[in-house]
């Protein structure tokens, strides 16, 4: 089973759970949530009517725990860590999961330095040890651990919830490449109908050549045939003289009178 669809039947599992509950009573389901060693996305019960009723009470720091697993960092958790409830080891480790895929989404080549920092990792063997048996065993991401450049070359990430406002970013990218791509196509068959052009051309040229190649050869046909004939017209003269000459040396013969 892959990872899309562990996510799709954990997060309706949950969904399920927040909608039959409300008030502190759903603080349990938020720890379990954010405590799950396979569930990476929390939209869906962020939009659960009964978990947004929860803003403004005296629950409502799970709501902000809930958001920050959403859309949040480790970085982020720090510097508001005095306003949400503690966490558990397992909060600890999928938000740090969910910063690595953070990080993987502004940018293909991690620097160990950026991840040490990022992680609160003290050193290189902790922080590889933690890509290789928390992130890439658990199939979130795949790359390539360079030791010499001492970096983490990414080649595959799960993508995060989108956070408020970024849908609208994202639809405006699309636009401006489909724009862009309607451009190209433009270009494109502007480009074609150049080309069939070209081609229609050349092949009216190389009609004409050939139409011109073969009158050229019909001329030397014509002129050759006509030289042959007048060459054999002569000879046949010539032959016709020296057979007249020849009657002409013959001697001829006398009639003796009849005694």
């Amino acid at each position: 089973m892959d990872i899309e669809q562990k996510q799709a039947e954990h997060i309706e599992f949950f969904v399920k759970q927040a909608s039959a509950l409300k008030g502190s009573a759903l603080t349990s389901v938020m720890v379990e949530a954010t405590s799950h060693p396979s569930l990476f996305a929390f939209s869906e019960i962020l939009s659960v009517p009964s978990v947004l009723e929860l803003e403004g009470t005296e629950n409502s720091v799970y709501l902000d725990l809930l958001r920050l697993f959403a859309h949040g960092t480790w970085s982020d958790y720090k510097s508001i860590a005095c306003r949400l409830p503690q966490l558990v080891s397992a909060q600890a480790l999928k938000l740090k999961q969910l910063t690595v895929l953070t990080l993987a989404d502004t940018s293909k080549v991690l620097p160990y330095d950026q991840l040490m920092q990022e992680l609160d990792v003290t050193n290189v063997r902790e922080l590889e040890d933690f890509l290789i048996n928390e992130c890439m065993y658990v199939g979130i991401v795949r790359g390539k651990l360079d030791q010499l450049k001492r970096c983490f070359e990414v080649q595959f990430a799960a993508g995060r919830d989108l956070r408020p406002g970024q849908l609208g970013n994202m639809l405006q990218t699309l636009t401006d490449w489909l724009t862009t791509s309607d451009n190209l196509l433009v270009s494109i068959q502007e480009k074609i109908k150049w080309a069939d052009t070209m081609s229609e051309s050349d092949r009216k040229h190389r009609k004409e050549v050939e139409e011109r190649v073969d009158e050229v050869k019909k001329s030397l046909s014509l002129k050759a045939d006509v030289d042959f004939r007048g060459h054999e017209e002569i000879y046949s003269e010539s032959g016709g003289v020296m057979d007249y000459e020849e009657d002409r040396g013959r001697p001829k013969r006398r009639r003796h009178p009849i005694g």
